[in-house]
């Protein structure tokens, strides 16, 4: 039988919620709990200048702040978008599903981020767009990215549901692509109740169409003036002028203002809560530098890491146990639940029937079967992070 799971361990990422939620939530609740209103404008409007951008609209999740991406930039079949395996499958998935097809980048071996030497390689006339993806809380080395971007005329939507809060060369996170996406997932490092999404951009005319393409597309008239209703103007059901239309057939990938409203307070935490992991990050490493067979992550220059995750790649011969056994032993006889992110895109069913497989990426192969995520979140105290320590110490046969 498996030991009692110890010191917060056992829940591996995510926030902290506290009495400022909770009396969030109940003012929203003594509102009527409405969907995108005045709390969701609240965390719009916040959440835009805490990244230094022009606009913000919040959505479901991070699926959608991504697919919505793509469709404002034009994915479609016959286009392609770069990116990279090693992520959660929405990133592709979001240009996949639009039609588009999706050509794979190997991996930086340092920072498992996508690797920019190997991106004009892929170019071709039917690129549309490069999605990096900021994995683990670590921004990818940003500027020869928009500079090949720039010179093939590529839209770049970063995936920055991992790094709400992270910083390359002092930019945020969401800033300097043409739209930024967030995810505000229960294990993120900040969260509207479960689910729940943003995209930040720069580009009005972006952020109308895919402010209209969250919300089915709705237009608001009145009696003679047009209007772009956005969800930011209220006009009265019984004004007799009032009428709707639809400009296209759209979604609905809108926010609660209960969760807006929870988002809103977690925001004013973020700085707070990404230091805490950034601590917490450094303790572990210190603790944990000199076990054979790790690979601890690594921080480029310039880049504030905001640790969403925590990454360590696993020399079965040195370390003396292969990945997989090292789950389980820390699991079954120390009580840590240590985690796996991700299984290599290429790996996968859905796209082995687009035409890859394995070996086709040889870094994130590598990572693929060798790297663990250990628990991180600013929960964690001392002790519990001296156990982790000594846990990882303890089953390495080294």
């Amino acid at each position: 039988m498996a030991p009692e799971l110890k010191y917060d361990l056992q829940i591996k990422y995510g926030s902290e919620y506290g009495e400022d939620e909770k009396a969030a939530m109940l003012r929203v609740l003594a509102d009527g709990a409405p969907t995108s209103g005045d709390a969701c404008i609240a965390f719009e409007n916040a959440f835009a200048e805490y990244c230094g951008v022009a606009h913000a609209r919040c959505v479901s999740n991070g699926t959608a702040a991504l697919f919505l991406s793509m469709l404002g930039v034009g994915i479609k079949p016959g286009t392609r978008v770069i990116t990279t395996p090693v992520t959660w499958i929405a990133t592709a998935a979001s240009a996949a599903t639009l039609g588009a097809e999706i050509d794979f980048v190997d991996i930086d071996p340092e920072t498992y981020n996508l690797d920019v030497a190997q991106i004009r390689e892929m170019i071709t006339p039917e690129t549309k767009a490069i999605a990096p993806v900021h994995m683990y809380g670590q921004c990818c080395d940003m500027d020869p990215i928009l500079a090949v971007a720039e010179e093939y005329g590529l839209a770049v939507i970063e995936d920055a549901c991992h790094t709400v809060g992270g910083e390359y060369k002092g930019r945020k996170a969401g800033s300097m692509g043409k739209t930024g996406c967030f995810s505000f997932h229960e294990q993120k490092n900040i969260s509207t109740l479960g689910e729940g999404g943003m995209i930040t951009t720069n580009d009005p005319e972006l952020f109308e169409r895919i402010a209209l393409y969250r919300s089915h597309c709705t237009r608001v008239y009145g009696k003679s003036t047009k209007y772009c209703s956005l969800d930011e103007e209220k006009f009265p059901m019984g004004n007799r002028f009032w009428f709707q239309d639809f400009d296209d057939c759209g979604y609905n990938f809108r926010m609660t203002d209960i969760q807006a409203a929870v988002g809103l307070v977690q925001l004013g935490k973020l700085d707070m809560l990404n230091q805490r992991r950034i601590d917490n990050a450094a303790y572990i490493t210190e603790g944990l530098k000199d076990v054979p067979g790790l690979t601890l992550p690594k921080t480029a220059p310039g880049v504030k890491h905001v640790f969403h995750l925590y990454p360590v790649l696993i020399d079965a011969e040195a370390f003396g146990r292969d990945r997989d056994d090292f789950i389980y032993t820390m699991l079954h006889e120390r009580g840590v639940k240590v985690g796996a992110h991700y299984i290599p895109l290429h790996w996968t069913t859905a796209f082995r029937n687009r035409g890859y497989d394995k070996g086709m990426f040889p870094v994130a192969d590598r990572l693929g079967g060798s790297v663990a995520t250990l628990p991180i979140n600013p929960r964690q105290t001392r002790e519990a992070l001296d156990y982790l320590i000594e846990s990882v110490r303890a089953v390495c046969r080294g």
